[in-house]
């Protein structure tokens, strides 16, 4: 029996950026199992991305709802706790435009990630306690991300690996640019996709 998402409402495509998952031998699981699982919670058209927990599906346009169904169902199958960050191809889309000029253009130069952030903290609040070296990193804060970039050559010295130590550590999830703008692309595709025929249910400033 199907647990978590009840008589159908509105229907909405998303993307789940799942914290944790797979990283240092913490809350593993397979693609193909992660795929189960979120199918098993009652949601649709499931597919997923590479294998740091990033899931496109269909559900009920209702965000909180869903945010609070798949943290609760993948506790249950991880035995642990898994926060989620929920975004809408509009949500994704605005990260990717808010993105400072000319971020991600010199990939030989630099390493770009992104930082996702829980409606819990706002990006201010976490760009404010993201520790940044000169001359090896910059941050910047979007309305619902963290952008931050490091100097290749000296990828050693950046201070990115000290978020762990901070609060706001547990409340975002990063991502590499290029798997930021390739996710934008796939959740647009399949927002404008018809259903498939199994489906269920129908600018910034640095800190630097």
């Amino acid at each position: 029996m199907r647990r978590g998402m009840g008589k159908p409402t509105g229907r909405a495509r998303w993307l789940a950026l799942l914290r944790g998952i797979n990283v240092g031998g913490n809350n593993v699981i397979s693609m193909a199992d992660l795929r189960a699982c979120v199918e098993a919670l009652g949601f649709a058209d499931v597919t997923t991305f590479i294998q740091s927990g990033n899931v496109l599906f269909s559900g009920p346009a209702r965000q909180e709802r869903v945010v609070k169904t798949l943290e609760a169902g993948l506790a249950r199958r991880l035995g642990g706790e898994v926060k989620v960050v929920l975004l809408s191809p509009a949500d994704l889309s605005r990260v990717v435009a808010e993105a400072p000029k000319g971020f991600g253009a010199a990939p030989d130069r630099y390493r770009y990630d992104v930082l996702f952030v829980r409606p819990t903290v706002s990006p201010a609040e976490v760009l404010a306690q993201v520790p940044t070296r000169p001359g090896v990193d910059a941050a910047w804060c979007g309305s619902r991300a963290v952008y931050f970039r490091r100097l290749t050559s000296r990828a050693s010295q950046s201070r990115l690996s000290k978020l762990t130590q901070l609060s706001v550590y547990r409340e975002v999830t990063l991502r590499n640019w290029n798997s930021t703008t390739r996710l934008a692309a796939l959740l647009n595709a399949s927002s404008s996709a018809p259903p498939s025929r199994g489906s269920r249910r129908r600018a910034p400033s640095p800190t630097a």
